[in-house]
């Protein structure tokens, strides 16, 4: 039900001020979604403006470029925090001194109609690599990268098979010299090239689907089970670090997560909370901003039961 409050007009007789619009629960957490994502991404944005401006060699169009993503992803969150105080019936007397805004203005701005189409269209913002000067600056480890770490991991299950470059060239049908490059980062791989050498060397390709979508960056394929396609990418980070003893992991995590975090994080049951997947995922010298939307849909997963489905 809608709500009133008493305002004077200019001859100081009393009028309605305007109603609080009526809840509307879809819309509201339809927003939320939007603000999670938006929230994201200006993680990711910001991490690329600290690197860049904490290099000598970043050019000032790209410390602009970043900071005008941010202003666009800033304006679009404003929006949907709007939009979602109206859905959930709330007054936006309470937003507009914080915005310095009237409620008029926030009212005709972000009117929900016009702020629905714009997140439903709306695009996220690729992850942003600087420029090989600022890496080299900021001390960038490279191994870190979502290609190098599938590089890495295809290099150990070759070696650990004792399978030669040849034998897996032969399969692909190209150069042994374009496998040498595959396997050390310096060429993208194709997922049929993937599965091949996975196949000739006695690894389930699985295990590296998550891997290579996060390389090729390429939507999750298994949207079914978001818990156990997370799972699966920690276990492949893990692989790709030459799967490494618990106590190694933990040690270098500094002891912030405990065996049974790291236990939960690979196996279940469940999906622990943020920080623990976080840490694990800069041990396990990965990137957050690759980590966090998987974390998102696991978690999102386990709360609405197994069968929740996402896109």
């Amino acid at each position: 039900m809608s709500t009133r409050s008493s305002v004077q007009t200019a001859d100081g007789t009393p009028r309605p001020a305007r109603s609080v619009p009526s809840a509307h629960p879809a819309r509201a957490t339809r927003c939320t979604e939007a603000l999670r994502d938006i929230a994201e991404d200006c993680t990711m944005v910001s991490e690329a403006l600290l690197l860049s401006a904490y290099s000598a060699a970043a050019p000032n169009t790209e410390l602009l470029q970043r900071l005008v993503t941010l202003r666009d992803l800033v304006d679009e969150a404003i929006g949907a925090v709007v939009v979602r105080q109206r859905a959930q019936g709330e007054p936006l007397a309470d937003l507009a001194p914080i915005v310095r805004r009237t409620e008029d203005r926030l009212r005709k701005k972000y009117d929900p109609p016009s702020v629905d189409r714009a997140l439903a269209t709306r695009r996220r913002p690729k992850p942003v690599s600087p420029t090989q000067s600022a890496a080299a600056d900021a001390g960038t480890p490279i191994l870190r990268r979502p290609g190098q770490r599938l590089a890495s991991a295809l290099t150990l299950m070759r070696n650990g098979s004792g399978r030669r470059q040849r034998e897996l060239a032969e399969q692909m049908g190209v150069h042994e010299s374009y496998v040498s490059r595959m396997l050390s980062g310096q060429r993208d791989l194709s997922w049929r090239h993937v599965r091949i050498i996975c196949e000739v060397c006695g690894v389930d390709p699985k295990l590296m689907k998550p891997l290579w979508e996060a390389a090729a960056d390429v939507q999750p394929s298994n949207a079914d089970d978001p818990v156990q396609y997370l799972r699966t990418y920690l276990q492949g980070l893990s692989y790709a670090l030459a799967s490494p003893d618990p106590e190694v992991i933990l040690a270098a995590a500094q002891h912030t997560i405990s065996a049974d975090d790291l236990d939960r994080a690979l196996y279940g049951p469940g999906v622990p909370d943020w920080p623990v997947i976080d840490r694990l995922t800069v041990v396990l010298q990965s990137l957050p901003h690759i980590t966090r939307p998987l974390w998102r849909r696991a978690q999102a997963a386990a709360e609405n039961g197994p069968t929740a489905t996402f896109s």
